[in-house]
């Protein structure tokens, strides 16, 4: 039975691997940091990770997670409305709503399942999503989910935006979707105009705070702090798994009823395991360090200053960018890959990205800054990549 399908995987594989898009695992045998030890032995310094504040491997994250594994235990082998919900759960949620400014928050295993989740319980038929062209695939697949009619206006176009929000009149509720980040460009939606029209025209909020929160505004709350509009969207979904300890686990934080909803009908949290305990500690401990003090941030937004502004002098081609994410522009897929292993000799851990994960024509390497690099580490990362450069003829 298996036959035929197993020669036309091998097909596919075939073709994938002849078009210089196969993916491979690089094995890592070191705990996540500026520095990370290969399964070759080989150490090198890591600009790949979603690692922004530097808190992947942090000692009071790694005490945390052990606490509870004593006081909470290994695993939650529940779902939430069963028997797993512990007061863990409930501090952290409680605290992530007051970080963001929200009235209530839902804990979801991944904050691919927070965006999945969201949509379908919310918005049917008679309803309106307009999404961003340059959503997260998170994003896209749940808002599949619904039965709502789809909208989707160019990337932080505001004409286009608008032009949508017009046609979208007719329907019933209408609920404007966006990154915070754009993961690949690394550019930052204009969120304080897209209030502006939704105020207009009568939309609900919803952003992704994935790849912004923990790395943009003044204290790292995300891009409602930096367009000073912090308690007004009426959605926002995030993951831990980044900034915040980089372990595992989402969430979606926003409007009471919108929360107390979801509870009730959001499949993924329905019919998904609790987060365990040790990363919900974790968690909490985060976002009590946070509160305390903007150093990391602080100390992100230098290191990304610095390498943007020795990078584009160097004569390399970057996307426009607010964050923590530099897209250094390569646009074909094999240099891509070439690139990023010969930068892997020089001691630097990059990763080529092309399509499907970007569109084809636009390959390039992202590198992600976090404030667990110091200024030594930067100068070696740019050092490198000017070398490479050359020697392929990406810059002069």
């Amino acid at each position: 039975m298996y036959g035929k399908l197993q020669e036309f995987l091998q097909q596919e594989l075939a073709a994938i691997r002849e078009a210089g898009l196969y993916k491979n695992e690089r094995i890592i045998v070191s705990p996540q940091n500026a520095e990370i030890e290969l399964e070759s032995g080989q150490k090198v310094l890591n600009f790949c990770a979603n690692n922004y504040l530097g808190l992947s491997d942090h000692p009071a994250l790694v005490q945390a997670a052990k606490d509870a594994l004593d006081s909470h235990g290994f695993g939650m082998s529940s779902v939430r409305f069963i028997c797993g919900t512990q007061d863990l759960h409930k501090t952290l949620e409680r605290k992530i709503a007051e970080f963001f400014g929200t009235d209530d928050t839902i804990l979801y295993a991944a904050a691919f399942d927070a965006n999945g989740g969201i949509f379908e319980p919310l918005f049917g038929e008679e309803d309106a999503i307009i999404s961003d062209a340059l959503n997260h695939a998170s994003i896209i697949d749940g808002v599949r989910l619904s039965k709502a009619k789809r909208y989707r206006y160019a990337n932080a176009d505001m004409d286009d935006l608008e032009a949508q929000l017009i046609a979208a009149q007719e329907q019933r509720f209408r609920i404007i979707v966006t990154d915070g980040v754009f993961s690949m460009d690394g550019n930052v939606a204009p969120m304080d105009k897209i209030n502006e029209l939704a105020h207009k025209y009568n939309a609900l909020v919803m952003v992704d705070e994935c790849h912004s929160a923990g790395v943009v505004g003044e204290t790292g709350r995300g891009v409602t702090e930096l367009f000073n509009i912090r308690g007004q969207v009426d959605v926002i979904t995030g993951t831990l798994g980044k900034a915040f300890g980089g372990a595992i686990g989402g969430f979606t934080t926003g409007r009471k009823e919108i929360i107390e909803l979801l509870r009730q009908r959001s499949r993924p949290y329905l019919f998904s395991n609790s987060l365990p305990p040790a990363v919900v500690n974790a968690g909490i401990k985060m976002f009590d360090m946070m509160s305390q003090t903007s150093e990391l941030q602080d100390k992100l937004h230098r290191n990304t200053e610095y390498f943007l502004e020795r990078m584009t002098a160097a004569g390399f081609d970057i996307k426009p960018t607010k964050s923590a994410i530099c897209a250094v522009m390569l646009y074909d897929a094999k240099l891509s890959q070439e690139m990023a292993a010969q930068l892997l000799n020089e001691g630097i851990y990059v990763i080529g990205f092309y399509y499907p994960v970007v569109p084809k024509g636009q390959a390039r390497i992202r590198v992600q800054l976090s404030a667990a690099h110091e200024t030594t580490h930067l100068d070696k990362a740019i050092a490198a990549f000017t070398k490479v450069g050359r020697a392929l003829g990406v810059i002069s």
